[in-house]
């Protein structure tokens, strides 16, 4: 099972890597409810999508229990509150991996041993695996450069990774 937050779900949409990830992934797709409030917003572009991925069963939405907790997490950890969904749920349902680009939830799955991705660390996966060709992985890169809010040096090594993989 990988959970999801919102920024990483969409990421991956813009860069049209989400449909080839969904289908090289044989396991659960789950995000919280709060993220699913977060990305089916009228006007999203990426809602339609979305809502029909939820509705066709291939992203489940599942609540995080224990409110307190979640609360505690946003605190501590200073995120919103579907990342802190979404951290709560990898610990409950003992999720194999949290997709996340969110700078504090990254610190707070580190501190928690949860196993985390981003949407970067998709792509060059993508790449590795040879499900995409590196000329159009680095495309790719640059259109996550303009979405993301990543370092020029996060963008720079992951340009590195990608022209290295044979």
């Amino acid at each position: 099972m990988i959970i999801f937050d919102a920024s990483t779900l969409i990421l991956l949409i813009k860069i049209d890597l989400f449909e080839l990830f969904m289908s090289d992934y044989k396991r659960s797709l789950v995000i919280p409810k709060k993220v699913k409030t977060e990305v089916c917003v009228e006007g999203r572009e990426e809602t339609p999508y979305l809502k029909n991925l939820i509705q066709e069963g291939q992203i489940e939405v599942l609540t995080a229990k224990n409110p307190r907790q979640k609360r505690k997490l946003m605190v501590d950890f200073n995120i919103d509150e579907g990342e802190a969904e979404a951290l709560l749920l990898a610990l409950q349902k003992a999720a194999e991996l949290i997709a996340t680009d969110d700078r504090n939830a990254i610190r707070a799955a580190k501190l928690l041993k949860i196993d985390f991705v981003t949407a970067i660390g998709f792509l060059i996966r993508a790449t590795e695996k040879k499900l995409i060709k590196r000329d159009e992985a680095l495309f790719k890169l640059e259109k996550l450069r303009v979405f993301g809010r990543y370092s020029l040096p996060i963008i720079e090594n992951a340009k590195i990774k990608i022209k290295g993989i044979g």
